[in-house]
């Protein structure tokens, strides 16, 4: 099962990067947490269940909006998203902790709901926070879940970054 797992997620991810334009890099870091360390509980379901906050540096030139994925490759079942939101303006340099940035639209988080959905783990899994630098903006309606997002932004991708964080025991 976990071979499965390990194979449906690189499969996801080597399809996602094969189909996007050359990549600027893009800086992603948060004043919570440091790369690789632990998610503070505040911004968690054992907390308030806030997302915490995010500065973006180098976004290319020529982007027309920014999508942020937040998600989990250690659940059991597979890759599991936390929060979707695009539209983000490229010139944004913040997304503040428990808020959403102005005029973006966000999806339904693989607990079902549209929104922030915290860590909730039973173990210690990896979290990652990706930006996206997009050539267009989406004509996506919130709402919309992962599938419908990844493929708003195939072959769109112009810039893109990561943390990673971790939570659980």
């Amino acid at each position: 099962m976990k071979a499965w797992i390990f194979a449906r997620t690189a499969i996801v991810a080597l399809g996602f990067i094969a189909q996007t334009k050359a990549q600027a890099s893009i800086a992603v870091t948060s004043s919570a947490f440091k790369a690789g360390s632990m998610i503070p509980v505040q911004f968690t379901c054992k907390g308030a269940n806030q997302n915490p906050p995010l500065e973006v540096n180098g976004v290319p030139a020529g982007a027309k909006s920014l999508a942020l994925i937040i998600d989990d490759p250690d659940a059991p079942g597979g890759v599991f998203s936390h929060w979707l939101v695009w539209n983000i303006d490229p010139a944004a340099k913040q997304i503040p902790a428990n808020s959403v940035p102005p005029g973006a639209a966000q999806g339904e988080n693989d607990f079902g709901k549209p929104g922030y959905g915290g860590p909730c783990p039973p173990s210690l899994h990896r979290y990652f926070f990706r930006i996206f630098a997009l050539d267009k903006k989406l004509d996506l309606r919130s709402g919309a879940k992962r599938s419908a997002l990844d493929g708003a932004m195939t072959g769109h991708v112009i810039g893109r970054g990561e943390l990673l964080a971790r939570f659980g025991r």
